[in-house]
């Protein structure tokens, strides 16, 4: 199974280890595509126009030292992306109070979409960085079109031949769409939020508080050891975890849409 994850605005403010070396990445063939995004980033942070830097990249004004991190990314200490990412997704999963084996299975299956470095898996040293996929770098352009184009033959691979949980925020999702029957074996996952109103059970689309129960559901699969062969057998593990799962119509070239519902978030 493959788990894919989108990353978080809130990082660690600092590796603890040794200087980036992409070479060392997971998904090698998408080394020649992260220099090329690197070395845009870090031009831009770096130029002296730091008004036109802080638009590319959303930044605001007091967001400055980004720009400042972005320039040094090449010096500066990694940590694992298990690490690095922090914010409301992560903190749910928890990865460090996992069981080991729990551990070796998240190492083997989840893999972090990212702006700059186009994927990365839990074990992956990177250093803290801000470039969100949304952003259009000099020489580079769009990142979600740059990406689109570069990470397809690397993600197709990733995917081997078993199921995917897609967990990614649409504008990571749109980085790498699955296709034939990649796209088959993919559940795609929405959260609704039910809550009662006049007596009336009413389900609505939650966005922040979506990243907690993802970051759960991925936990709970984890520690139950969790091996589907197939989207069918992923499905039926998210219903033998006891979550409510409804299924969305589709064609069958798409991958598979299930809504979970949920009464806490």
């Amino acid at each position: 199974m493959l788990i894919l994850l989108p990353p978080s605005e809130g990082k660690a403010d600092a590796g603890t280890g040794r200087r980036l070396d992409l070479a060392r990445l997971s998904l090698p063939e998408l080394t020649g595509a992260r220099e090329e995004v690197l070395a845009a980033l870090v031009a831009l942070s770096d130029g002296g126009d730091e008004e036109a830097a802080r638009a590319a990249l959303g930044l605001s004004e007091g967001q400055r030292g980004e720009l400042r991190r972005n320039a040094r990314l090449r010096a500066a200490a990694t940590a694992p992306a298990d690490r690095l990412y922090t914010g409301v997704l992560y903190e749910a999963l928890d990865l460090a109070s996992l069981p080991p084996a729990a551990q070796r299975a998240a190492r083997r299956s989840v893999l972090i979409s990212s702006g700059l470095w186009g994927a990365v898996r839990l074990t992956d040293r990177i250093p803290p960085y801000r470039c969100p996929v949304g952003a259009r770098l000099p020489g580079v352009g769009a990142l979600s079109a740059y990406w689109r184009r570069a990470l397809a033959p690397a993600m197709d691979a990733a995917a081997g031949a078993g199921p995917v949980l897609d967990l990614r925020s649409g504008a990571y999702a749109a980085t790498w769409a699955p296709r034939g029957e990649v796209a088959a074996r993919t559940v795609t996952v929405r959260v609704l939020h039910e809550r009662e109103v006049d007596g009336v059970p009413v389900r609505s689309v939650v966005s922040h508080f979506n990243k907690a129960t993802k970051g759960r559901l991925v936990r709970d699969l984890l520690t139950a050891g969790a091996r589907p062969r197939s989207a069918d057998g992923l499905v039926a593990a998210l219903r033998d975890l006891k979550y409510t799962v409804l299924e969305q119509p589709g064609p069958s070239h798409r991958p598979r849409q299930v809504d979970l519902v949920v009464t806490e978030l």
